[in-house]
């Protein structure tokens, strides 16, 4: 008896163990991050915290494929629902560069919001992975933000390569292996801990520019937990990267160019470019060789054919920005003439940025790109490539072109995503946009078999919903975040009449 008693213990002891052994194993190691309570307090910034957010960290492993490794926090920040009655979920969101800074990103989109969205989403913003208060990535950059023409000629070129090689140099040595790891899929799958971490089963999500690219990824890697996707001046997904995405932008903004030159020819008086297009492009052409014999010096600042190019690249972007960016290049146009010029404090700001790598470097963005996709090594390549534009890029082939850091940088550790999913999206598109082409959304609405896509039609402008007002597009954005209501076929919005530059 005693025997039989024992036999049955020990049998009912195994079973216990072994079911305990296969609970065990059907716990993924992710759980313990979906499962995190979040701890809410005020932002401590000045923006957010005057708008009623709160923010919180929230901890995601740095390496996906060894989640019981080390971990880092990201930063989300939350506005809530202004009617929780008629709350529907979370709004998500990105504000592209890679590697900009998202926290408050959201007070600037729901200036496009009707009040009856803003009734129905918590608006979370995100720092993602490496960047802003996101356990951010720092190479110590002392100068360049990983952008810069290449110049005029081979010298330039060689420059141009030597500082890209520092500056993946530097972020090797100074960031060590988590660096591979800065990836947009690993901010997806972020997203995704987040997601679970306010317990929520999908999200919706507004994304500009490379936060596009994020949404997209996000989709298809985790399409149910997809809602309701706003896709505002999307990437080419078929040519993401530092080099395919860049390329694209040598013609457009030589368009842009053309468009700016039209507008400052009108008001010659005050600018002294020349009375048309042609003069005014060869005044500017002029300045770009110029500085190449004799860099302009003003202020504390030193613009050269490899800045110059770009202080015209970040102003193009917004027909409102037209008599600002004349103002700038006027003031280097005296400063190159040997005035003593001080600059007007956006211009300081954008010189700082560039050359300075002040009040932040651009570090954290080439450690997305690089981290997504391998681009050529050989330096070559390049050059023969900025040689071809040349002739129809005068002023932004040598950028577009350039050999970026990615081309020092150790491969990526993952494939980059192919994407080609059925998840209901709304794309938001100019046909002017020099940052992502109107042809590359295009390329992104075809692969996303579910979307719709809304263009405003003949306007420079990249990013419009929450930050160029047009009553079109505005209305066709919140139908689709209320009421969940894609247009039953893509549609063109026109310009609101009385667009006034400033």
């Amino acid at each position: 008896m005693r025997s039989a008693i024992m036999a049955v213990a020990i049998s009912a002891l195994t079973a216990g163990l072994l079911t305990a052994t296969t609970a065990s194993a059907d716990i993924s190691p992710l759980d313990r991050f979906g499962d995190q309570s979040l701890t809410w307090q005020p932002c401590d910034d000045s923006r957010l915290d005057p708008a009623g957010a709160q923010c919180a960290d929230v901890i995601v492993p740095v390496d996906y494929s060894a989640p019981q490794a080390e971990t880092m926090t990201v930063s989300i920040s939350r506005l809530p629902a202004t009617d929780p009655a008629q709350r529907r979920g979370v709004l998500m969101s990105n504000p592209g560069g890679p590697g900009a800074p998202g926290l408050d990103f959201m007070i600037d989109v729901r200036n496009g919001m009707s009040s009856d969205v803003r009734d129905r989403y918590d608006l979370i913003g995100m720092d993602p992975r490496g960047i802003g208060r996101s356990t951010p990535v720092n190479c110590r950059w002392q100068h360049g933000f990983g952008l810069e023409s290449a110049g005029i000629d081979g010298v330039g070129f060689a420059e141009s390569v030597a500082q890209q090689a520092e500056l993946a140099a530097l972020c090797a040595s100074n960031e060590g292996p988590r660096l591979r790891h800065i990836t947009t899929r690993n901010t997806a799958r972020d997203m995704n801990v987040i997601r679970a971490a306010l317990g929520e089963e999908r999200i919706s999500y507004f994304g500009t520019s490379y936060g596009t690219y994020l949404g997209a990824v996000f989709s298809q890697l985790f399409p149910e937990r997809s809602d309701r996707f706003v896709l505002d001046s999307a990437v080419d997904p078929e040519h993401y990267g530092s080099v395919g995405m860049i390329r694209a932008m040598g013609s457009v903004n030589e368009a842009a160019f053309d468009r700016w030159a039209d507008w400052v020819a009108t008001a010659d008086n005050e600018f002294r470019f020349g009375a048309d297009r042609s003069a005014v492009r060869s005044t500017v052409q002029d300045m770009v060789r110029h500085a190449n014999d004799r860099p302009i010096r003003i202020g504390e600042f030193i613009v050269d054919e490899h800045s110059l190019p770009m202080v015209l690249y970040r102003g193009l972007d917004d027909p409102r920005n037209y008599p600002l960016l004349a103002r700038q290049i006027r003031q280097l146009a005296d400063a190159a003439d040997g005035i003593e010029v001080q600059p007007e404090s956006e211009l300081a700001a954008a010189l700082a940025f560039m050359l300075t790598a002040q009040p932040r470097d651009y570090s954290p963005a080439s450690a997305v790109l690089c981290g997504d996709v391998e681009v050529p090594r050989d330096p070559a390549w390049y050059w023969r490539n900025i040689e071809a534009s040349r002739a129809d890029q005068p002023l932004f082939g040598a950028f577009a072109n350039n050999i970026p850091p990615c081309a020092f940088w150790a491969p990526p550790v993952e494939q980059p995503t192919v994407i080609g999913n059925a998840v209901p999206s709304l794309l938001v598109q100019s046909t002017g946009d020099t940052r992502t082409t109107h042809a590359g959304a295009q390329v992104m609405h075809r692969v996303l078999t579910g979307s719709r896509m809304v263009t405003l039609e003949d306007v420079p402008v990249h990013w419009i919903y929450g930050n160029y007002p047009n009553t079109c597009i505005d209305s066709t954005v919140n139908i689709y975040l209320r009421d969940g209501t894609l247009p039953d076929t893509d549609r063109t919005c026109q310009d609101d009449p009385g667009r006034e530059s400033r």
